[in-house]
């Protein structure tokens, strides 16, 4: 190695090392804008009711209170956990199994109305969701679907759509033509092609929207505000207003139930983060 190779080696040594650097700087800063609003929740549901008053809210609890918890579930919190669990589900087997079936003829298909249909899908992910909760709320009302648990499956599912469809086509564009041509050499039809071949290489790019959509349903409150009103319908981002006084609130229990709200998504990405990092990067490379 020459003294200009050996030069260029060190300077693009230490480009990558403060490159890295900046890197580290700023996803450890991330992570101390996410963690520290998530330690604070937990920290201040172990106290009592106006411990956060006497005692501040930057100091642990003297005494840690733990009734909180058990309080929680007393008052019915598996009820709202169970029924949010059952409209995410059924919202996103539903959602999952359009979006398949739209962006297949839209990945691997050549017909007229093609880039048509795709750019009004495109052109439907800019409509804002909550423009339409007046006209969703006196239809829900027409169908006497009102305080329904399934009168929120339309409108999670439908605006799920728009961007599944879009992101499941991307997806759908990058696995090899030469494997469906193949399969088809060997006698499979379309619907052959779509169900053995193309739903099973398309598992990573499924479960990043399940991921993404999940969260998005799990959190929703104005619809199910709008749509809901018997607390024997309510899912749990409906719940805080169950765990308050008429003119008072309990500030740890309502923080307690935060916390478990949000532990069953926090452990399903920490179980599904390979598979939702690999359908991202997948679905943004051409293969």
């Amino acid at each position: 190695m020459n003294n200009a190779q050996e030069i260029d080696y060190r300077k693009s040594k230490r480009n990558s090392r403060i490159a890295w650097g900046v890197a580290i700087f700023f996803a450890l800063f991330w992570l101390v804008v996410a963690l520290v609003p998530f330690v604070f929740m937990i920290v201040n549901s172990f106290r009592k009711q106006f411990d956060m008053l006497s005692q501040g809210v930057f100091h642990f609890p003297d005494p840690w209170y733990f009734d909180n918890y058990p309080n929680i579930v007393k008052n019915g919190f598996f009820g709202y956990f169970g029924r949010s669990v059952l409209i995410v589900a059924c919202s996103l087997v539903l959602m999952l199994a359009i979006s398949a079936c739209a962006a297949y003829p839209l990945s691997r298909m050549t017909f007229k109305a093609r880039g048509l249909i795709y750019a009004g899908i495109v052109a439907m992910m800019s409509i804002p969701m909550h423009v339409t909760l007046i006209p969703i709320f006196k239809m829900t009302n027409a169908m006497g679907l009102r305080d329904k648990l399934f009168a929120l499956l339309g409108p999670y599912v439908t605006f799920a759509l728009p961007m599944s469809i879009f992101i499941l086509t991307a997806f759908m564009m990058t696995i090899p033509k030469e494997v469906e041509e193949s399969a088809e050499i060997d006698g499979c039809n379309k619907f052959s092609n779509f169900f053995r071949i193309i739903l099973p290489l398309s598992k990573s790019g499924l479960s990043t929207l399940a991921i993404y959509n999940g969260v998005s349903m799990w959190n929703e409150f104005a619809f199910a505000n709008t749509l809901l009103t018997s607390p024997s319908s309510k899912t749990l981002p409906l719940a805080l207003g169950q765990f308050k006084g008429e003119h008072s609130a309990d500030m740890p229990l309502m923080l307690a139930v935060l916390v478990l709200s949000a532990l069953p998504m926090i452990i399903l990405f920490i179980i599904f983060q390979d598979k939702l990092v690999k359908g991202m990067m997948a679905g943004a490379v051409k293969g």
